[in-house]
């Protein structure tokens, strides 16, 4: 039997002693070991590969993704009764920035983008902070507020960097699983639809997403390699053409005929600049802050990579104020890093980051070619829905993963990550809890991955860094006191 305060041979052969659970990793220790499998000192996230194959990877990542701009420039466009040539215009400049955004995320020039396999997205929480700025304070003020909230992250960027150390893994471990959770009901209203809506949980619909996972697990047991890989892809698709079979394709026309589609510079007028207007999407900029950090290092541990939490992190949140930044010009909400990159690696084992490259390359061309952008829309949410439910799922045993290293035998472990699971996942579970409270204070404490992180990092330093301290210094006082 080996004690739990013995040495312990760790991967690369020398020998370590554990970490003390629960307590801040060392400053520039990397957050995960380094790939065993690297060729010719080139890691896997770094390997090019054929562009045939790299553009078949990459337009995978972009359908299983497409549905969140499409989804959420439709949602702008009905709440805020906008007209059909502009919210092609928004639409196209979604796809266009998250295209950018993830070549900035995953190409890394200068000190933007970690390099890893990243997409950014526009949608959740900051959408709907976007919409309810714009129906107080009007659309010029949401676009000044998101290009406010941009410019206030690479301000308070410094600070929060300094706040890592107190983001161990079981802190990240368990707000990826609210991450997982929360995106995995996401996917489940795109097949059934909002509750209360007409035609909700419609046995069609139904039967549409959970033929498309079943297409996407029929071909994922079948097919090895490479086929195996595009199962995600080949299961949507399956999916699609099952939906036309059956008439469950609707392709009505946003377009007028034209070729190309370019997206207008301020859509919405010049953008007016309101601090306390913004002031909401500012302070929930900071819980962004803190996903993205559990982002960066489960996309990291997902692909093997070892990074340095310090400098990587910065360089995500740098990536996502830069294109969230130019997206407030385009009349876009924040941009962020998407959960559905983490899947979709660990689902087809595809690791190289030029894979995601590839996509924003496809995404910036999917918003400039006005009939491809048609065509991207027409994919019926249910089959959406189904493929985003089995990559969100797999977002969640990550972070179960992820726990499971957090020493969950340590009872202080177990509540704190108890305590954070029931408040953030309250929101998720029972929606509207909070529909007593101010709307700012609503739209906060609405977020389950905020709630859940910030109360994960407040109890781990309480009981792990504030606590033991306190017993020492008691301990100590009772031993002088007793000579």
């Amino acid at each position: 039997m080996t004690s739990a305060h013995q040495s312990r041979p760790t991967k690369a052969g020398r020998t370590d002693r554990p970490p003390r659970p629960g307590a801040a990793e060392p400053a520039g220790e990397p957050e995960s070991a380094p790939d065993p499998g690297t060729r010719d000192g080139v890691h896997p996230v770094d390997e090019s590969r054929p562009f045939h194959r790299i553009l078949l990877f990459g337009v995978q990542h972009v359908l299983v993704m497409a549905a969140t701009p499409i989804s959420a420039v439709f949602l702008m466009s009905a709440t805020l009764g906008l007209d059909d040539g502009l919210t092609v215009d928004l639409l196209s400049a979604a796809f266009v920035l998250s295209g950018a955004g993830s070549l900035i995320q995953s190409l890394g020039p200068w000190r933007f983008g970690p390099r890893l396999p990243f997409v950014m997205l526009p949608g959740g929480a900051p959408l709907i902070l976007f919409l309810a700025i714009a129906e107080q304070h009007g659309l010029p003020t949401a676009g000044g507020a998101v290009i406010l909230t941009a410019l206030f992250c690479f301000v308070v960027l410094p600070v929060f960097s300094r706040l890592l150390a107190f983001f161990p893994a079981l802190v990240i471990g368990t707000m990826i699983v609210i991450v997982g959770v929360n995106l995995v009901k996401v996917g489940a209203v795109l097949v059934t639809g909002p509750p209360g809506s007409p035609g909700f949980a419609d046995p069609g619909n139904l039967g549409l997403g959970m033929a498309t996972i079943g297409f996407t697990v029929v071909f994922y047991l079948l097919f090895t390699g490479v086929m195996r890989q595009l199962a995600v892809m080949l299961g949507l698709l399956a999916g699609t053409a099952l939906a036309a079979a059956t008439g469950a394709i609707h392709a009505g026309s946003l377009t007028d005929g034209q070729l190309v589609t370019l997206p207008h510079l301020m859509p919405f007028g010049a953008p007016e600049f309101n601090l306390l207007a913004a002031l909401p999407l500012m302070l929930y900029s900071l819980a962004s802050m803190a996903e993205a950090t559990g982002q960066t290092v489960i996309n990291a541990e997902a692909v093997g990579k070892a990074i340095d939490k310090r400098t990587d992190v910065p360089k995500t949140i740098r990536g996502d104020a830069l294109t969230s930044l130019f997206g407030g010009f385009f009349g876009l909400p924040l941009m962020v890093t998407s959960g559905e990159n983490i899947g979709i690696v660990r689902v087809t084992g595809v690791r190289s980051r030029f894979v995601t490259a590839v996509a924003g390359v496809v995404l910036v061309a999917v918003g400039l070619l006005a009939p491809v952008t048609h065509a991207t829309s027409v994919i019926p949410s249910p089959v959406v829905g189904g493929t985003a439910m089995i990559v969100f799922g797999v977002i969640t045993v990550l972070g179960v993963q992820m726990l499971g290293r957090s020493d969950l035998d340590r009872h202080t472990s177990t509540f704190v990550v108890a305590v954070a699971l029931a408040l953030g996942l309250l929101p998720i579970l029972v929606p509207g809890v909070y529909g007593g409270f101010p709307p700012n204070v609503r739209i906060l404490l609405e977020s389950g991955v905020a709630v859940g992180a910030c109360v994960a990092a407040v109890l781990n330093v309480l009981f792990h860094h504030v606590r033991p301290g306190v017993v020492a210094r008691l301990t100590r006082t009772r031993t002088e006191s007793d000579r």
